[in-house]
Order: C-alpha cells, then structure tokens, then sequence
C-alpha cells in the first residue's frame, strides 16, 4: 500500500481548490476519496501526478466543478434527479405523441386528436415547467433566470394557443397574441441584452435572435387581427336556424305516416342525439335558451366502424330506398352537397359537429317539405 505523505496531500487539496470547488466539507471528502483511491492502486514506481491525473477524471465529466453544482442541487432541490428523469420522459412522451398523432391525422385513423392534444398539454403543463425550475436553479444571474422564465411561459402560451386552435376552442386568436407579444417585448430583448454583454456568447446571440425575430414575424403573419364573427360562431346559428325552421314546420303534429319517412327522420334524430349527447352531454337542445355548442369534433362514434358512421351509413340507404319509390323526380330528396356524399371511413375527419347537424337538419328539411307537398296536392 502507498503511503501518501503530507506535501501531497496539500497539492491535491490545492488542486481541487484551484478547479472551483470551494465547499470545504465537499474539498475535504474529495480528497479523503482520491487519497483511499491512491493509496489502494498507486505502485512506488508510478508518477504521482501523473497517477492523480487520471484519478480525479473518474469523478467529473467535463470539470471538477461539476461535482460541487450537484452537490448544490441535491442539498437545495431534493427532487432534483426524480424531477429531471420526469422532464426526460415527459419530454419524449410529448414528442412520440405528437409524431404518431401527426401521421395518424394525415392517415384518416381514429385517435389522431387525442394523441396530439395529450402531446401539447404534456408538453407546455409538464415539460415546460420543469426546464423552468431545473434550468433556473442552474443559471448563474438574475438575468439568466429571466430568460429562462420568459422563454418556458413563451412556449407554455404559444403551445396552448395551438392546441385551442385545433381544438377550435375560444380564446385561441388571444393566445397567439399574447404568444407573440411576450416574444417580441420579453423574451427577445431579455436574450438579446443578456448574450450579447460576454464575448464568447455574442455572435451565438445575434443569430438566434435574427431567427427568433424571424418566427416572431411568421408567427404575427398567421394572426387574423381584423374583428369578425368566429366561423364556428356562424355554423352553430346555421344550425339553430335549421332546427327553427323544422320545429316551425310542426311535423310532429302532421307526422309523415310513410314508413320510408319515418324511418330517415328517426334516423336523423338518432344521429343528432348521439352528436348533441358529445357536445352538451344531452340528447337534445334545450327548451327556453340559447344553446352554447362549440365546434369540435363529432364524437368518437363517427370514426371508422362506430355507431355514428352505421346510422349515417342506414341513413344513406333510407333515402337511396326512399327516392327509388318516387316515380316523380322532384319528389326525390337531394343528396348532393350533404353528408350522404362523405365517405363513411373519412366522416369524423370531413365533418365536424356543427357540420353534421346541419347536414343532418336539412335532409329532415326535405324531408318534411317534400311530404306536405305530396298532402297538398293529394
């Protein structure tokens, strides 16, 4: 065994003092641990430095200092290493999510819209987040934490701006907004400001900041600032006024007693149950008030071989049945320019909720008109 004397033991004491650790216990166990190493394995014949040499790289990847950082972390932050293997995982899961919901959506597969909202919401509620909190205790300066703070609430607002926009909820123009305006006034000058006053980090921060005016830029293009009625806004008063319109036509009181009729009204009405009971969790609009149904998707039951793509499916030929016993041509109920064209594997993809209720409305419409007509003139 090598009997390390005195003066080495103050150069490796030294030595690890002049690489950046500057907790004294932290110094102290260090070197404790270096001179049990090398009294273990150094030979007489050895270099002693040489030896050190190789032996303190086994305690640091790229310097020293590192080891006291950790050290800070998990004396500071408990969850430290649970919190960043949270931040990996969430961090990959986000991304597959998103991957897979991507080529679902191009591929017309059921699923495609929980995927990408699972991905968006893990990514800007769990992910983002914890970059904060983990990178914030790593940045050395209050105006290193900014950023840090300004680029993570950035990315939380832009992401969810993008999930309200697919999801077509309210509030999404909004989000963009205030997306691009915590880029342009915050976190822009907050990064800029702060790269450029260290040489070694100032061309790095021109570049990134003439790419992140660029997407600013972009990004305020996509923006419609002009006030307008929402789309969905029109295709649910669309619908309403349909529905008011077969409800002011009071076919319950002059039923179709044609059994080809009632069987594509019966239908219809299944259809529209089953999407309202998606929308507003109730089978049918309310009595008294104005109903509040945002546009969205159909439900899961109009995707591939669902319950709604069969009734739409049994709706299709009901009227195919009932357009072949009219021997009149202008007795026959259009299809065209109506859900009876879509193809059943693709109907949760081409219509949304609002979309088929309306489709769904009219066809009842033609219906009911094409009926009194044929009493009237019987």
């Amino acid at each position: 065994m090598y009997c390390i004397t005195d003066e080495q033991i103050e150069y490796i004491l030294n030595d690890i003092r002049r690489n950046g650790v500057e907790m004294e216990d932290l110094q102290l166990n260090l070197l404790d641990h270096i001179c049990c190493i090398m009294e273990q394995e150094l030979k007489e014949t050895d270099d002693f430095e040489q030896f050190y040499l190789k032996t303190v790289r086994r305690f640091y990847n790229t310097e020293l200092r590192e080891i006291e950082e950790e050290t800070i972390n998990l004396l500071t932050f408990k969850n430290y290493y649970a919190m960043k293997k949270v931040m990996l995982m969430s961090g990959a899961s986000s991304v597959t999510a998103f991957i897979i919901g991507t080529v679902f959506k191009i591929m017309h597969w059921p699923g495609a819209s929980i995927l990408i909202l699972l991905a968006i919401v893990t990514f800007s509620l769990v992910f983002l987040p914890i970059i904060y909190f983990l990178k914030s205790r790593e940045a050395t300066d209050n105006r290193q934490k900014a950023v840090v703070a300004m680029a993570c609430l950035t990315g939380i607002v832009f992401s969810l701006g993008i999930l309200f926009t697919i999801m077509h909820w309210p509030g999404a123009n909004v989000l963009g907004m205030s997306a691009i305006l915590l880029a342009a006034f915050g976190l822009l000058p907050l990064y800029f400001f702060t790269g450029i006053r260290h040489p070694e980090t100032k061309m790095n921060t021109i570049m990134v900041s003439i790419l992140l005016t660029g997407a600013i830029g972009l990004m305020f293009a996509m923006v419609n600032l002009r006030q307008r009625i929402p789309l969905a806004q029109a295709r649910m008063d669309n619908y309403l006024q349909a529905e008011a319109l077969l409800n002011s036509l009071s076919y319950g009181s002059t039923a179709p007693t044609d059994s080809l009729s009632k069987d594509i009204i019966g239908t219809c009405e299944a259809i529209k149950s089953m999407v309202l009971q998606n929308a507003i969790n109730a089978p049918s609009l309310p009595a008294g008030k104005k109903p509040m149904i945002r546009e969205a998707s159909p439900g899961d039951a109009f995707y591939g071989d669902g319950a709604g793509v069969k009734l739409v499916q049994q709706l299709r030929n009901a009227v195919s049945r009932y357009n072949a016993a009219q021997t009149n041509p202008s007795a026959r109920i259009p299809t065209t320019y109506s859900v009876l064209e879509s193809d059943p594997s693709h109907l949760g993809y081409d219509y949304s909720n609002l979309l088929l209720l309306s489709s769904v409305t009219q066809l009842q419409l033609a219906v009911v008109v094409k009926e009194q007509q044929l009493a009237s003139k019987g």
